[in-house]
């Protein structure tokens, strides 16, 4: 049988270090570490990142290509609210990929200047397709909000979609945190819409919400 290509070593740095500073978090760990755990030179890793920050660059830039395509959502028809949820799984599978992002998103956004800029977009672009779902959801009859409740119910959604990791972490910094942690937050982003659904969409969340915090 045909063997795969051994994996590239600038390939490797970037596992190592998504792992590492998922793990212990971006600002504790340094470039030395992340060259010790591959078992290569620090030089060795010098010679294809000269930094962290260019590391943590291209890190970013992979988990932006992969969030932009979760919120490029399907516009062939309206969506419903079992479209919703698939959705805030599929986004909460990305924030959990790429969790030192949100751990750590403050002190990222304050030291480079690149996560400053894009982060900011990726929240907007985020509030903006939650704003669209909920606009289709009362189109379809299966929520009633005005328009302002939409506008800010949508930014209260990607608030606690964005800090949970953060909140879980302050609330306990030694706790492990794992796919439970994400289900809570999953499950808090729907309680903030479950007053405004309709009784058969509500229903709904009380069966998913038993998935969440079982």
């Amino acid at each position: 049988m045909p063997t795969k290509p051994p994996r590239r070593t600038r390939e490797r740095i970037l596992e190592t270090a998504l792992t590492m500073f998922n793990t212990f978090g971006e600002p504790s760990v340094a470039t030395t570490s992340i060259a010790v755990e591959m078992g290569i030179s620090p030089g060795n890793l010098y010679y294809h990142y000269h930094s962290k920050e260019a590391i943590v660059a291209d890190l970013f830039a992979e988990f932006r290509r992969e969030i932009e395509t979760t919120l490029a959502a399907p516009e062939e028809r309206l969506p419903n609210a079992e479209d919703c949820w698939l959705f805030l799984h599929l986004v909460f599978e990305a924030i959990w990929k790429y969790r030192f992002v949100y751990r750590d998103i403050n002190d990222l956004v304050s030291r480079y200047h690149v996560i400053e800029v894009q982060f900011r977009r990726i929240l907007a672009h985020k509030t903006r397709v939650f704003e669209q779902i909920l606009a289709g959801l009362i189109k379809n009859g299966q929520m009633r909000a005005a328009p302002a409740e939409i506008k800010t119910l949508a930014e209260n959604i990607v608030l606690v979609a964005s800090y949970w990791m953060s909140f879980e972490f302050a609330r306990n910094p030694r706790a492990a945190q794992d796919g439970e942690t994400l289900a809570r937050g999953a499950f808090h982003v729907i309680a903030l819409a479950a007053p405004y659904l309709e009784p058969r969409e509500r229903a709904l969340f009380d069966q998913l919400a038993k998935r969440y915090i079982a």
